[in-house]
C-alpha cells in the first residue's frame, strides 16, 4: 500500500541501457489510493465486534456489514497490485537493491511502529499475547497460520507483513520481467491472473476446512483464508501483476479500456464478490477491474489529462493516505472504548462514523508530517551517496563556469 510513484523516475534497478526520459507523476493514482484506504475503513467500521460496533439497530448493523463485505479485500488488492506498479515505474537506472531497501524501510517502518505502540497503548494490550506484539512489530505475523496472530495489535498492519517481503523481492523480480520480451507480456499477465483465480480453488480443495471458521464464510476456515488471502507468497501474485502491467503500458503493449469503462467494471465485479464462495470474492473476482482502473488512471496521467484525482486536495489525502490506514483502526477502537457501552441510532452512528474517518485523517495528517515526511526527507538517502553527489556537482561547477566566461567571449 504505501509505496508513492510521485517522487522517484526512471526505469531501471542495478539495470543499463539507454534511459526514455524521465516518466510522468502519476499523481492521479496518488489520489486513488485514499478511496482505497477509505474502503478498508468502512469494512473495519462495520465489524460487529464489540470494540468496533456502534449501530444499535441489528438490521442497520447487519446492512452495513453486508454491502461493505468485499470493501477491505478490494482496497487490499489494489494496494498490492499498485505497490508493483508504482514501484516499476519510477524505478530508478542504476539504482542498487541496498538503497532502494533503504528508502522502503525509512518510508514504512517508522510509522509501522508508532501505530504499534499506539494500538498497544490505547486497546490491543488486553487482547493480545506478549509473543504476539513481538511478532508483529517484527512484520512476520502473517507467517503463522493463526488468525489471532495474523491480525493482532493493529490488525491493518498485517498486509505491510506481506508488503515487507514485496519489497525484499522487488529488485530481483523486476531484473526478471524486464527481461520478458514485451510482445509477450500479455500471456504473462493473463497466467498470472490465472494463477490468482486458481489461488482459492486449490485452497478449497488442499487446505482442510475445520477448525475456527471466518464469521459469515459459509464454511471458509481460518486457515484456509490465511493461506488463499494473507500468506506473503501467494499474495507475492497481486505484487507481480502490477509489475507485468507497468511494463505493458510503459513499453505501449497495454490495451487501455479507459476509466469510466474500468470503474463500471469494478462495481458490477464488486456485485458479483458479494455473492460467491468466500475465498473467491475476497481474492480473485475484483482483480481483472483493479489492474484496468490502475493502468486507466496511470495512462491519463501520461498524456497529461485530468482526472478527479489528480487535484490538490486528493494528491494531499493520497500522501496521508499510509498513515490513514495504519491508524484508523486504531480510531475506530479507541473512539469506541470513549463511547462507552451505549449504542446508537442509525443516523448518530452514521455521524460517528463520518466523524471517526474526520478524526482519522487529521492524525494521519499529522503522523505524516511530523514522522513520515521528515524522515524520508533525512534518511532515505545515505550520508556516502549525499557526499558523492555534492561532490559531483562541486567537480561539475567549474567546468559550468568555464563555459559561462567561453560563451560572453563569444
Amino acid at each position: 500500500m504505501p509505496a508513492t510513484p510521485t517522487h522517484e523516475t526512471g526505469i531501471g534497478i542495478g539495470g543499463s541501457g539507454p534511459r526514455p526520459g524521465k516518466l510522468p507523476r502519476l499523481d492521479s493514482l496518488t489520489g486513488l489510493r485514499f478511496p482505497a484506504a477509505l474502503l478498508v475503513f468502512l469494512f473495519h467500521a462495520s465489524l460487529g465486534v464489540p470494540w468496533i460496533r456502534l449501530f444499535e439497530s441489528d438490521t442497520a448493523n447487519d446492512q452495513f456489514a453486508k454491502y461493505v463485505s468485499q470493501a477491505g479485500a478490494l482496497g487490499v488488492t489494489f494496494f498490492f497490485v499498485l505497490s508493483g506498479f508504482v514501484l516499476t515505474w519510477s524505478a530508478r537506472e542504476k539504482d542498487t537493491f541496498r538503497a532502494f531497501w533503504r528508502r522502503r524501510f525509512v518510508k514504512i517502518y517508522p510509522n509501522y511502529v508508532i501505530t504499534w505502540a499506539l494500538a498497544l497503548a490505547t486497546f490491543a494490550a488486553v487482547m493480545t499475547k506478549p509473543w504476539q506484539a513481538v511478532v508483529n512489530l517484527l512484520m512476520v505475523q502473517v507467517w503463522v497460520p493463526d488468525f489471532a496472530t495474523n491480525f493482532s495489535v493493529d490488525p491493518p498492519s498485517w498486509s505491510l507483513g506481506a508488503e515487507a517481503i514485496f519489497y525484499l523481492s522487488f529488485p530481483l523480480l523486476y531484473l526478471l520481467i524486464k527481461k520478458i520480451d514485451p510482445a509477450k507480456l500479455k500471456y504473462w499477465i493473463a497466467g498470472t491472473i490465472a494463477a490468482v483465480f486458481l489461488t482459492p480453488t486449490l485452497t478449497y480443495a488442499v487446505i482442510p476446512g475445520g477448525g475456527m471458521q471466518m464469521p459469515g464464510a459459509d464454511g471458509t476456515s481460518t486457515v484456509q483464508y490465511w493461506f488463499a488471502y494473507v500468506l506473503p507468497p501467494v499474495r507475492l501474485l497481486d505484487f507481480a501483476l502490477g509489475i507485468l502491467v507497468a511494463r505493458a503500458v510503459m513499453t505501449g503493449r497495454w490495451r487501455n479500456i479507459g476509466m469510466t469503462w474500468s470503474a463500471l467494471l469494478l462495481a458490477v465485479s464488486y456485485a458479483v464478490a458479494m455473492n460467491v464462495e468466500h475465498l473467491y470474492g475476497q481474492r480473485a473476482v475484483t482483480l481483472v477491474p483493479i489492474v484496468l482502473l490502475i493502468a486507466a488512471v496511470a495512462s491519463r496521467d501520461a498524456e497529461a489529462k485530468p482526472t478527479p484525482f489528480n487535484n490538490r486536495f486528493m494528491i494531499w489525502l493520497g500522501e496521508v493516505s499510509f498513515a490513514f490506514y495504519l491508524l484508523h483502526y486504531i480510531v475506530l477502537a479507541y473512539s469506541r472504548d470513549l463511547l462507552g457501552d451505549r449504542l446508537f441510532s442509525t443516523p448518530v452512528g452514521v455521524a460517528l462514523i463520518a466523524a471517526q474517518a474526520v478524526v482519522s485523517v487529521l492524525l494521519s495528517w499529522a503522523l505524516y508530517a511530523w514522522v513520515e515526511a521528515p524522515l524520508t526527507r533525512r534518511f532515505s538517502t545515505s550520508r556516502k551517496a549525499k557526499a558523492a553527489r555534492a561532490a559531483a556537482a562541486a567537480a561539475a561547477a567549474p567546468s559550468t563556469a568555464e563555459d559561462s566566461k567561453v560563451a560572453e567571449r563569444v
